[in-house]
């Protein structure tokens, strides 16, 4: 996992050195097996490794959907923490994804998600789920969260 520290807002800098207490703090994520593979000021990459039992569809042995959408969902959260100058706490208040096409059988998909403005109230995400490149996505996301602040907000744009 690349982790440039000082690079990071204060919120992103509160997990540990192997970036788990995010998803950690998230027991669906857990229980799929979600691995953080990078983090950077704005953006965050997730991993899901292929298993048996996260399959939708036996005769095809794909990934489920509903675990594509936990992932982007994840994935997005994270970004939104690696966009905020302090931490809060978020909640997804809308997400919509749009599917591209099926998952290839038995193959790890990561998900990249970039926070690209961060209002007072309210965080802007995208995301890709993919397997081997973000330019053959599986799905594509996009992402707002409510933002749980103390009256002073963040507003602006995202630094890129």
């Amino acid at each position: 996992m690349t982790d440039k520290r000082s690079d990071l807002p204060v919120a992103a800098r509160l997990f540990d050195e192997g970036g788990h207490l995010l998803l950690e703090g998230v027991p669906h994520a857990q229980a799929l097996g979600f691995e953080l593979v990078e983090v950077r000021r704005n953006h965050a990459t997730v991993k899901v490794p292929y298993r048996d039992e996260l399959i939708g569809n036996p005769d095809t042995g794909v990934i489920h959907g509903g675990v594509v959408t936990s992932l982007l969902d994840n994935t997005s959260g994270i970004a939104v923490v690696c966009a905020l100058a302090d931490p809060v706490p978020i909640a997804t208040l809308d997400l919509r994804i749009d599917y591209m096409r099926p998952a290839r059988p038995h193959t790890d998909i990561l998900a990249h998600a970039h926070c690209y403005r961060v209002t007072r109230s309210i965080a802007f995400v995208r995301g890709t789920a993919y397997e081997d490149s973000e330019d053959d996505p599986l799905a594509t996301s996009h992402a707002a969260f409510m933002l749980r602040t103390n009256g002073s907000g963040t507003g602006g744009k995202a630094d890129s």
